[in-house]
Parts: C-alpha cells; structure tokens; sequence
C-alpha cells in the first residue's frame, strides 16, 4: 500500500466543514472527487482535524491510502500537478510526498496553529468577505496582546468549549498567542497540542472583549478556572478562522508566523 501525504489549502467559504456529509458540500468530498478524477478511483481519506462550516486552512494534512498498483510510480509531483489540474478553484494540493504506512495525520500531530483575522475598520473591505471579521473599533495591539497572553500554559478550557462538544477532558496546552497588526488586518494567532469545539473562536471573542473595554486581561485567568461558557466572550463568526499549520515530531511548533502567512 501507498500511503500519500498531501498538505492542502482551501477557501471554507462554499464548504460545510472537511467532514463528509450525505446533503452537503464538503471538502473531504470534493477532494476525494478529485483524486477519483485522477486515480480513477475514490479512496479514504484521512484528515488531520475537523473545520467546521466556512473554516479556512492554508495548511491542512491528509493522506490517501491506496494500492500501489492504482498509482505506479506516480511522481509525487506529477500526482501534485494532476490534482491541482481538477480541484475546485477555491482548494490547492501545497505539498504532496509519500509517508510511512503507519502515519496518520491527526494522531500523529504535535501542536497545531491557528489564525483569527480581523479587519479593523469602520468601512468594509469587500475583497475580505467571507475571509476576516470587520471589526469598527480600534484594536490597541497591546492590550489585544496581553490578553492573549493570559491563555498561555495548561489549563481545564470549558470555559471556552462552545456546547456540542463530545470531548470528556478538556485540558489543553497552549505554547504560543500572540497579536499581529499589518495595517487593518490583525490576526490573533494560537499554537496548542489541541483544541475544543469553537475554542479558538471563543478565545478571539474573548480577546475583543477586552479591547472593547468589557473585560480586562487578568481577568482572564478566573474566566478560565470558573470553568463556564458564560463568563467567556461571544463565538466569533467561522469565516476570520483559519487552520494555519499541523506539527509533528521534529517541527518547531515555538515558531511564529512568518509575514507571509500573515498576509491575505
């Protein structure tokens, strides 16, 4: 068996979330249509996480399992060129190479890094729908920062688990949060070893909380050890959220973003 690791960047915005569903578009479905188109066959395939309705990823990891003779010594990147030839417009295949049989992207990953973009304007960017939150009010960078970092270490987050969320223990690690601003556009930024449903969303609308004067960053802590959905901020729309980065044993997770990750 050929087991195929495929890094893939996508548009959320005309998706119901990676997960296959029976009455609605997704992007697992639309990527399996077109390794079928080039395969000519329709095989699992293993995602590195779940994004929900309107999520973005600039860097999400999958593999493909098949049998070698359905793929005979394809090239990688002629495998690469071929899927980017017949995938949607709005979904791209990065990176494409051959992996252990035993890898398997979700249960494999370290840490993973998110994005949450915010337009910070009163007048709307329409070359941004769909992609950041307008937000009216001035965000002061270092205000937005602090509180960031207050949600740094390992912490019990129910606080920030939007209802729905199956997951038992919800303690989590978060390495890195910070703030950039380029301009208009600010992204929050957040690297952990996992995340619950809706956290990262949570921690954003937490974050603007504060910048708009209704909580403070130390208060933050005793958010998070009240250990209840309500003392947190409102669940940012899905659109300003992307899945940037997955990590695995030998990454540097530590890392920041670069400038171009940032820029949409």
């Amino acid at each position: 068996m050929r087991n195929i690791r495929i890094t893939l960047a996508y548009r959320g915005t005309a998706y119901h979330g990676w997960q296959v569903q029976q009455n609605a578009r997704s992007v697992c479905a639309a990527f399996q249509d077109g390794v079928e188109a080039v395969l000519g066959r329709r095989y699992d395939v293993k995602g590195c996480s779940r994004t929900d309705a309107g999520v973005h990823a600039g860097g999400f990891v999958l593999s493909v399992l098949c049998p070698e003779e359905d793929a005979p010594g394809i090239p990688c990147g002629a495998l690469q060129k071929a899927l980017n030839n017949v995938l949607p417009r709005d979904m791209a295949v990065l990176s494409c190479a051959d992996a252990p049989a035993e890898f398997h992207p979700r249960y494999d990953c370290v840490a993973k890094r998110y994005l949450y973009r915010v337009w910070n304007s009163p007048v709307k960017n329409p070359f941004l729908e769909d992609l950041a939150l307008q937000y009216r009010y001035l965000i002061r960078e270092e205000l937005a920062a602090e509180a960031a970092r207050q949600f740094l270490g390992e912490h019990d987050f129910t606080s920030l688990c939007a209802a729905g969320g199956s997951v038992l223990d919800k303690t989590r690690t978060i390495y890195r949060c910070g703030v950039k601003r380029q301009g208009e556009l600010v992204t929050l930024w957040v690297t952990g070893n996992g995340f619950l449903y809706n956290m990262v969303r949570i921690l954003a609308g937490t974050v603007l909380e504060v910048c708009a004067g209704r909580l403070c960053p130390e208060e933050i802590p005793g958010i998070l050890a009240a250990k209840d959905r309500s003392r947190a901020g409102p669940t940012l729309p899905p659109y300003g959220l992307y899945l940037d980065r997955v990590f695995y044993p030998g990454d540097n997770f530590m890392e920041n973003p670069t400038e171009e990750i940032l820029i949409v």
